[in-house]
């Protein structure tokens, strides 16, 4: 029997000006191209500049007339991201769509952002964080939608209230977990927190299943000199169509999450295949760790208190 791959039709996006972290390769640049064929204007923010004229070298040759610019972005800097904020507040064009999509997963060894950060929790989220403060304005002046993708991996685990850092007994995986959960909670309290204070910006959530990303490929900034076994057998997984999705499958609950005119906020999209590995996209249940809205609230404090960010309810 032929495979069947899951796909999903996009709105018009004319119009809509549309930021997209971690769209340098992989998931993320299969998201970018589709957002351009929709009609976005894209902005890219890029850690390495290479890479990201490579992307966008891509993305025109798909879409010859895509609208996409790239930005510098280090989301494990706090610096950068304010740098990246003033910038585009600067510009003054508001911003329509914001996906959360960047992210680094379990290096072998702990490791710190600029500021001091566990590197997981700090990229993953307190970078987030700190983005979404810095482009409050645009976001507001553009009625945002904005999507977070979390991971699986947020199934299951909790915030490390006493060493959310990780200081005393580094978990790689447990920390990416935490980095997870961290981000879905607060995008749950980001759609709360604009509900009740009329901000006139949505947001949800959304996870990509498991597919052949470069997650877990080789990182030797991460001080992962080649493929990890899982990453092969998910390759190998995929490659045959069992269980899971592609690269490009795997950012399509993103995608419906952030575009679709069903998409609620504060809700939760994902792959509706077996184990919600793969598949179709569409919404589902909130994993347990993300249900709370005492940790929700708490978290954010917490995140306001690292990042010496405050998001002001405007």
């Amino acid at each position: 029997m032929a495979r069947t791959t899951p796909d999903l039709t996009l709105p018009s996006l004319a119009g809509k000006r549309v930021l997209i972290t971690g769209a340098s390769d992989g998931m993320g640049l299969g998201m970018a191209r589709r957002l351009a064929q929709a009609g976005a204007e894209l902005i890219l923010p890029v850690r390495n500049l290479s890479k990201g004229e490579a992307a966008v070298a891509g993305i025109r040759s798909r879409v010859p007339a895509a609208t996409v610019s790239l930005r510098d972005l280090d989301l494990s800097s706090l610096g950068s991201v304010a740098a990246l904020g003033r910038n585009l507040r600067a510009e003054g064009k508001p911003i329509h769509i914001l996906i959360n999509n960047a992210g680094v997963m379990t290096p072998p060894s702990r490791q710190q952002t600029t500021d001091g950060f566990e590197l997981q929790f700090g990229t993953n989220h307190l970078g987030h964080f700190a983005l979404v403060s810095q482009l409050l304005p645009l976001l507001q002046e553009g009625g945002a939608r904005v999507t977070s993708q979390v991971s699986i991996a947020a199934r299951r685990g909790a915030i490390n209230w006493d060493d959310a850092n990780w200081k005393h007994s580094y978990d790689g995986q447990r920390a990416y977990s935490q980095s997870k959960i961290a981000l879905g909670l607060f995008g749950l309290e980001l759609d709360r927190r604009s509900r009740e204070g009329g901000w006139g910006i949505s947001s949800n959530l959304a996870h990509p299943g498991v597919a052949p990303t470069n997650l877990l490929a080789a990182r030797p900034e991460l001080g992962r000199s080649s493929d990890t076994p899982q990453v092969r057998l998910i390759r190998w997984l995929s490659a045959h169509g069992l269980l899971l999705g592609t690269a490009e499958t795997a950012g399509l609950p993103a995608l419906l999450a952030a575009t679709a005119t069903v998409a609620a906020g504060a809700a939760f999209y994902g792959p509706s295949g077996a184990g919600h590995l793969g598949g179709a996209p569409a919404e589902q249940q909130l994993y347990p760790p993300l249900r709370s809205a005492e940790d929700a609230a708490r978290l954010w404090e917490l995140s306001e208190e690292l990042t010496r960010t405050r998001i002001p309810a405007v």
